[in-house]
């Protein structure tokens, strides 16, 4: 059985802009787009369960290799069957490579063009990653989308720099789609290269063209939201998806709040992960249509209306504001439950209505209209 190249299928591209709607086919179901991955980093999205996000309607969550090798390991999680097997959630799994977190700490890691030597954050122990070993970890937890290993570099780096973990990087996605496309025939997950190199326009368009000739089913556009400002974030965004083949699809990795989800839709982006939405639960911050509240201040003690009159899940239509607020401040476990299962839902929800409008080809009108009321919002 080969592997699978084309996976996905463009639906609608609003005539207003870059916004589209697809179905990015896996072999856990389709995914249909545009789409936002909730975090499940050590395969659990917190205080969520299975059942809660298959409530929602998710048909995709991310989990991270970095943290399932170094614990329970490779070998725990390929006996039982899988991501899958391993946590009973029957929907999708997308992998990160774990290149992330080794930027990430990297007082604790030293990179060479063979792989990266780092140390264990648990017990720091010392461990090697290839690209090989990371698409074998991927295979053996039989991730639906797995990523290739890749250097991401921060805000600020200098253009030499950028372009040797551009290179490595480079180097990297050949040695990772060759490992995949010799991976065991009955694993049918799809690899997708990452577009880097920093914030250098040649940089970007270099790294481009070595990502659309190895032809991944599916493309990532890495080293965004690392430190930068927002306009350069939308310029580089912008620049680096227009360049981007039409028939795969398109992942940005680390975005979730509604801002930055409706910049990334307007540039033709398909799926998008990030931990703010379900962190901020844990801290008390609730998604509103009118921006985002912190549920703490007293002015919520005896505010008995929902969270958001406009939201129809369950939280907003069982519970009062007064209610979620005595839970936080009485640091109650069912706080953190709450709001992350609302602030999900909500971004679902906008996710329904973002395709609708795309459909209607009124994105761009839906976009202004939502930052319009959104932005003027409390945000605390």
């Amino acid at each position: 059985m080969s592997k699978p190249v084309d996976i996905f299928s463009l639906t609608h591209a609003d005539t207003g802009c870059r916004a589209r709607t697809g179905t990015i086919h896996l072999p856990h179901g389709d995914v249909h787009t545009p789409a936002f991955m909730p975090v499940g980093t050590n395969a659990t999205v917190k205080a969520m369960t299975k059942d809660d996000l298959s409530e929602i309607g998710f048909e995709i969550i991310l989990a991270n290799t970095y943290h399932l090798y170094l614990r329970p390991g490779i070998d725990v999680i390929r006996q039982s069957g899988g991501l899958h097997g391993f946590s009973g959630w029957n929907g999708n799994f997308l992998t990160d490579s774990g290149g992330y977190q080794v930027f990430s700490l990297s007082s604790f890691r030293k990179i060479t063009r063979d792989g990266v030597k780092f140390k264990s954050h648990i017990d720091g122990s010392t461990h090697f990653l290839t690209p090989e070993s990371v698409v074998s970890l991927q295979a053996g937890f039989n991730s639906d989308i797995q990523m290739q290993l890749d250097v991401c570099t921060g805000f600020g780096t200098e253009w030499k720099k950028a372009r040797e973990a551009l290179m490595i990087t480079t180097d990297w996605a050949k040695r990772a789609k060759k490992a995949w496309l010799e991976s065991d025939e009955i694993y049918q997950g799809s690899l997708f290269s990452i577009v880097q190199g920093n914030f250098y326009q040649d940089l970007r368009k270099q790294s481009i063209e070595s990502v659309i000739e190895l032809d991944t089913p599916g493309i990532a556009i890495g080293g965004l939201s690392v430190g930068e400002p927002h306009e350069v974030y939308t310029e580089f965004l912008e620049s680096t998806s227009v360049q981007l083949p039409a028939g795969k699809p398109r992942y940005v990795m680390g975005i979730g709040t509604p801002d930055y989800i409706l910049e990334a839709v307007y540039n033709g982006i398909d799926i998008f992960d990030c931990v703010l939405p379900t962190r901020n639960a844990r801290n008390g911050s609730y998604f509103t249509r009118d921006g985002s509240i912190a549920i703490k201040k007293e002015r919520y003690a005896k505010d008995f209306g929902p969270i958001d009159s406009q939201c129809n899940c369950k939280v907003c239509r069982q519970y009062s504001r007064a209610y979620l607020r005595h839970l936080y401040k009485s640091d109650e476990i069912l706080s953190s439950m709450l709001a992350t299962y609302h602030n999900l839902a909500f971004l679902h929800q906008m996710m329904s209505e973002i395709k609708a409008a795309i459909q209607d080809n009124t994105f761009a009108q839906y976009r202004k209209s939502f930052l319009s009321r959104f932005s003027g919002g409390e945000h605390a």
